[in-house]
């Protein structure tokens, strides 16, 4: 080895590639409201070697896939990016958290109940033919169904102003599956 020189490879080159960087989302549960959009927060940037100055700047927007209800639906933040002297050598991650669309509860107007002769029964007659729905978000296909409509008295004895619960009615369409109904209320009627 004492009669040769050695000379040191040259011309090699490599690539450095940017360090992805990640952050926790907390996304927030929301009630459906016929869009994707809701709302969160972004904890702190992880990964960032010590002594580089890198932080997140712009305004964090999240949304769900789609709107309708779900459990754990995943959820994109978007609107934000790196900042900092030593940006260039990080990529941001994609992102994303988890949160639930829960059903809109609709209720019904119009609905009546229909006094009556004593009869030794607790059945109540209804009157739907004003019946709506409230509470629909605009754009959605929700029809309110009465077919198995019926109503029941408190009591079977004579009397005005008896309370008269209603059940049976429901919902279908299109969009029905992001809605829970609220069977009417409050409705009273006399047994003579």
């Amino acid at each position: 080895s004492g009669n040769y020189t050695l000379d040191q490879p040259a011309g090699l080159t490599a690539d450095i590639t940017a360090k992805q960087l990640t952050a926790s989302v907390t996304a927030d549960n929301k009630v459906y409201d016929g869009t994707t959009a809701t709302t969160g927060s972004v904890g702190s940037l992880n990964g960032i070697i010590a002594g580089d100055t890198v932080n997140l700047t712009g305004t964090d927007s999240y949304d769900f896939a789609d709107k309708n209800v779900g459990s754990g639906k995943t959820v994109m933040v978007s609107g934000l990016s790196l900042d900092g002297a030593d940006a260039g050598n990080y990529i941001l991650a994609a992102l994303t958290g988890t949160a639930d669309i829960t059903a809109k509860l609709l209720s019904i107007l119009g609905v009546t109940a229909s006094n009556k002769v004593y009869d030794g029964s607790t059945a109540a007659s209804l009157d739907t033919g004003s019946a709506s729905l409230a509470g629909v978000v605009g754009g959605d296909t929700v029809g309110l169904e009465t077919g198995s409509v019926s109503g029941s008295f408190a009591d079977k004895n004579v009397g005005t102003g008896k309370a008269v619960a209603a059940s049976g009615f429901a919902i279908s369409g299109a969009d029905s599956g992001n809605y829970t109904l609220d069977q009417p209320a409050g409705l009273t009627a006399d047994i003579t």
